[in-house]
């Protein structure tokens, strides 16, 4: 049994004398900790060294005390085993050398064997679930088909992602094609992650809200709903769409367990889009971990007023920023264990 299962009962919709709190990329670059690491190995080796990946996913656990482990990994590595080459550049990101531009690329790609090829995240998730000694859940991720399709077309990071939208209109049987390889890979992903002890999965579409509200049906959120609906049955499962306000009406009618929300939406409409009822997780802007501790407490206790202490998960409405204060990221798990209504 997880002594601390705040957060599983949130998912649950069972009533809770708080939230439960987490942060996204709380594993990772704002901690003096890992900094140390990074010194040491390049991204990917930390990706697939589980020694590593699972002795930064704990770092978090031990100094800033949230609810809920994340797994250390990366969206990219799901591309990586389907054969397109990912690397890491200093100072631009995540580069595929070799982007998916025509339908014959598309051929090229292949639903991998995930044993094989990403076996080390499995071994990861094994020797997490050992350090953390039941003590809090553990949550394992993807990308989103439709963000990963991004990288893989796009070649890299974009401001509008205009070459794999392109790629969407001009090749749309080829870009259906890529969508269903990556959607089929996830599933098998994500599944495996289940088997080894993941207690809920999460699915990131950080580039959704560059699509209209019917594209986005199309290209992202048909894929997304068949990852939902094959996991849905073996774990609880959180959607996360930034940006993807449009969509959480949609999103709310699916079987997912709970919707993430960035910043721009307030929690008076993220009720109402998505009915009510649903669990919501969100949606501090990160960006706000930069203002006073005093000032982080009182925005933290106003937000979950405003979504309410049940069906409601605190998290960011993105990821950490490396140049947050460990502090501050303290702070703002801490206003959420004070936190009595």
């Amino acid at each position: 049994m997880i002594k601390n299962d705040l957060f599983l009962k949130a998912l649950n919709n069972e009533t809770v004398n708080r939230p439960p709190v987490w942060m996204m990329r709380q594993a990772g670059r704002y901690l003096p900790e890992f900094m140390a690491i990074k010194e040491k190995y390049d991204f990917f080796t930390r990706c697939k060294t589980p020694e590593l990946a699972s002795e930064i996913t704990v770092q978090p656990i031990r100094i800033i005390k949230p609810d809920a482990a994340i797994l250390f990994s990366d969206i990219l590595v799901v591309p990586q085993a389907m054969g397109i080459q990912v690397e890491l550049q200093d100072n631009i990101g995540p580069v595929l050398p070799n982007p998916i531009r025509k339908a014959s690329d598309v051929d090229n790609v292949f639903i991998p064997d995930i044993n094989e090829t990403l076996g080390y995240v499995m071994d990861a998730i094994d020797m997490t679930r050992e350090k953390l000694n039941n003590e809090v859940p553990l949550i394992g991720f993807a990308g989103s088909p439709w963000t990963i399709f991004c990288y893989a077309v796009e070649g890299k990071g974009s401001k509008s992602f205009d070459k794999a939208k392109g790629f969407c209109f001009t090749e749309p049987a080829a870009a259906h094609a890529l969508l269903q390889k990556i959607t089929d890979t996830t599933i098998l992903y994500l599944k495996e992650k289940v088997k080894h002890g993941v207690n809920a999965v999460q699915i990131f579409d950080s580039w959704g809200g560059m699509l209209s509200p019917t594209d986005y049906q199309e290209f992202s959120w048909f894929y997304m709903n068949q990852i939902v609906e094959a996991l849905a049955p073996e774990t609880k499962v959180i959607v996360f769409g930034k940006g993807c306000w449009f969509a959480l009406n949609d999103m709310a009618k699916s079987k997912a367990s709970a919707l993430g929300v960035d910043w721009t939406i307030t929690a008076r409409n993220a009720r109402y889009l998505t009915g009510g009822k649903i669990t919501l997780q969100g949606n501090f802007d990160p960006s706000r971990l930069l203002s006073t501790i005093p000032t982080i407490k009182k925005m933290v206790h106003q937000m979950i007023d405003e979504f309410g202490k049940d069906n409601y998960i605190v998290n960011l409405g993105h990821g950490i920023l490396p140049n947050i204060p460990v502090d501050h990221a303290k702070a703002f798990i801490e206003a959420v264990k004070e936190y009595n209504k």
